[in-house]
């Protein structure tokens, strides 16, 4: 695998929250926008969803799957999947572009978004296409300065709030980033605001980490783009899961450039609101600068601890990311982050350590990009060598299996877990082992594509169409 050198930086004095300016937007409970008007929406007639949504954190019932890997945690797992060696493809459909992002799944339909700036929703059972929303033009990659998805338009996952059906994904089109509420139901769209971070130019900042939703705000981090161009930092902005009118909190990671914030997994979030993401490079190889570190951040955005390894500026003199996963929140106020070193490190949640202060690393492999799973005290780990079961003994790490077949990021659903090869092979997995005891061809992935598992089924996209397995 190629290296990945997606960036970020630059915070305030002190480590405070930014406060930004409240932007306007258009609101449009059940009605078509401006926006869904001029560029032809097409949705298949449901009733009208709940208006004015009023949000905490995604409540997961049942097999929901609201969020990347399901829960604001990210340990991605489902309480039902497949029996080991015994699934089928069920149904296949057609989108309008590449998905990055993790499909979703709440109420028996699938969510997908792609890079063509669209949203659909899918019966979960069927396939059969509810609505299509197309929100607007994404951009030629040939008109940005570099990077390798083409077009971009929705890259980052959604997230979704169940108690008021209602959907936020971020948009790019020529050239904004814009936060959108979409009515779960219908595939209206509710509201929109602009969600660049201040002064930054859009075209050198991505959205590719998964949105998080906590405490009435929407969480959306930002890094850059494949190639290293321009002036750019890490980002996560913070705002009103109600409407477009209230104001923005930013976090700006600070280093002179850089420090990434694009881990596909995204920010997690512990049962108290904190909010814990993981940074790429910084600008400087031999002073400590925030880059590759776990930092935890109140639901306000202001610092309150971080972790980096000792050798943190040297790792961004080599580009080996900390942050090319996202953190992973464990049971006991425990933390782990693993990164292109493939070293992890296991963390107090609750006082992360700063520069040394791990509880435990240990070699997991030779590098790791994505998002982890975790049940029953193991974590598996996508490696660019295979995925990598990981056992948490007390304050202990140890490798206990790893395999060559599955590299991208992993799910646990029922007894197996599922993971996909670069090459586009769907694998199911035994946790215990991790012997292959399913596998089929779907075709190219979009890079660090992962499942969602619902209902003991399992969802996953790849080459333009979206398939269910049972």
């Amino acid at each position: 695998m190629s290296r990945m050198r997606h960036l970020a930086a630059w915070a305030p004095a002190g480590a405070a929250a930014i406060v930004l300016a409240a932007c306007g937007g258009s609101h449009a409970t059940g009605s078509r926008t401006a926006a869904s008007a001029s560029t032809g929406a097409s949705r298949t007639a449901a009733p009208r969803g709940a208006t004015s949504p009023t949000t905490t954190t995604p409540q997961v019932q049942g097999g929901d799957w609201p969020t990347y890997h399901r829960v604001s945690a990210r340990t991605g797992v489902a309480p039902a999947g497949p029996a080991l060696g015994r699934a089928r493809r069920l149904w296949a459909a057609t989108v309008d572009g590449a998905v990055y992002a993790e499909p979703l799944v709440v109420n028996n339909v699938v969510i997908v978004a792609t890079e063509n700036d669209s949203v659909y929703v899918l019966n979960a059972t069927s396939g059969q296409q509810l609505w299509h929303t197309h929100l607007g033009t994404p951009v030629p990659g040939g008109d940005l300065p570099c990077g390798n998805i083409d077009p971009s338009g929705i890259t980052g996952t959604p997230v979704i709030d169940t108690t008021t059906k209602t959907v936020y994904a971020v948009t790019f089109t020529r050239f904004e980033h814009r936060l959108v509420a979409l009515d779960l139901v219908t595939g209206h769209v509710r509201w929109q605001r602009p969600i660049d971070p201040p002064g930054a130019d859009p075209r050198t900042h991505q959205q590719r980490a998964a949105l998080a939703l906590s405490r009435q705000r929407v969480y959306v981090p930002y890094g850059g783009l494949y190639g290293d161009c321009g002036d750019y930092h890490g980002w996560v902005l913070a705002a009103p899961a109600s409407g477009p009118t209230g104001r923005l909190l930013g976090y700006q990671v600070p280093t002179a450039r850089e420090g990434a914030i694009w881990a596909p997994s995204g920010p997690a979030i512990d049962a108290a609101g904190n909010v814990y993401v993981a940074t790429g490079n910084g600008a400087s190889s031999s002073s400590f600068d925030f880059g590759n570190a776990v930092i935890r951040l109140t639901p306000t955005l202001r610092v309150t601890g971080f972790f980096a390894p000792s050798d943190a500026p040297a790792l961004s003199g080599q580009d080996l990311d900390l942050g090319s996963t996202g953190p992973l929140l464990l049971p006991g106020h425990r933390a782990f982050i693993v990164g292109k070193t493939g070293v992890g490190y296991l963390l107090d949640a609750d006082g992360l350590g700063g520069i040394g202060g791990s509880l435990a690393s240990a070699r997991i492999c030779g590098a790791a990009f994505g998002g982890d799973a975790y049940a029953n005290r193991t974590i598996y780990v996508p490696c660019t060598d295979g995925i990598a079961a990981v056992r948490v003994t007390g304050d202990r790490l140890a490798r206990v299996w790893s395999q060559g077949a599955a590299q991208l990021p992993p799910i646990l659903a029922g007894p197996g877990l599922w993971a996909l090869s670069g090459g586009g092979t769907l694998f199911q997995l035994d946790p215990q082992s991790g012997q292959v005891r399913f596998s089929v061809s779907i075709g190219e992935p979009a890079h660090f594509a992962t499942p969602a598992a619902s209902g003991g089924r399992i969802f996953v996209a790849a080459g333009g169409r979206v398939f269910a397995f049972g």
